[in-house]
């Protein structure tokens, strides 16, 4: 690897994606409604989001593994997020995504962007069906914010040089642990507490917010 000059870690439901992978997975067991208002809720910060995880995930049961590929094919970037990301890897700046998802899709996103740090919740699986159990460590707000500071060592990139997006309550501790921290079309509880925004759903205009803010920095 080359040397890496800047981190971007960002969320990826409603982020990096237009859609919440959950909801979908939902609408796959006719739960959508039920789940959907579930993760408004959470997104909001109305809820913990550990224990509404773990509700919506158990409402997933008995869902096949294979329900993961047609849940990828329905998803989609946010517009200009490839460019985007491809614009700051050629500038040295190592992108990684930290998702309250789920493995099997971010770990398909990850690859299909050519990002290799990735991290995101696992489903427990028996017998090829979704058991409606979580496995390991939630990625909760907490874990977000750690994982940023975890690869921001490993890569010894200083903190001036990182950069997060986020949109929900649950991205508040990364976005705010980062040199630049961006609410990308975020909830209120977001926005109230992280100073620079983009409103409009397009990657091109965290460019621009980019490079408003530079001052030797990202």
């Amino acid at each position: 690897m080359s040397q890496v000059k800047g981190l971007c870690v960002m969320d990826v439901d409603g982020t990096l994606i237009l859609e919440e992978v959950i909801d979908l997975l939902g609408r796959e067991v006719g739960r959508e409604e039920e789940i959907s208002q579930i993760t408004s809720r959470a997104m909001r910060g109305e809820l913990n989001f550990e224990s509404s995880l773990r509700k919506r995930v158990y409402l997933l049961e008995g869902l096949p593994v294979s329900v993961f590929d047609k849940v990828f094919k329905s998803i989609h970037l946010t517009p200009n997020a490839q460019k985007f990301i491809s614009i700051l890897q050629k500038n040295g700046i190592l992108v990684g995504l930290v998702s309250g998802g789920f493995t099997p899709i971010v770990e398909r996103l990850a690859k299909s962007l050519g990002i290799a740090y990735f991290s995101a919740n696992q489903l427990k699986v028996k017998e090829g069906l979704l058991t409606g159990k979580l496995v390991g460590a939630i990625i909760s707000p907490e874990i977000k914010q750690a994982t940023l500071e975890k690869w921001r060592k490993e890569l010894k990139v200083p903190k001036e040089r990182t950069l997060s997006i986020g949109d929900g309550a649950n991205d508040l501790l990364m976005l705010k642990s980062a040199g630049l921290g961006i609410a990308f079309c975020a909830k209120e509880v977001l926005k109230k507490e992280i100073p620079h925004h983009v409103d409009k759903r397009d990657f091109f205009e965290v460019l621009s917010l980019i490079d408003c803010l530079e001052r030797g920095k990202i």
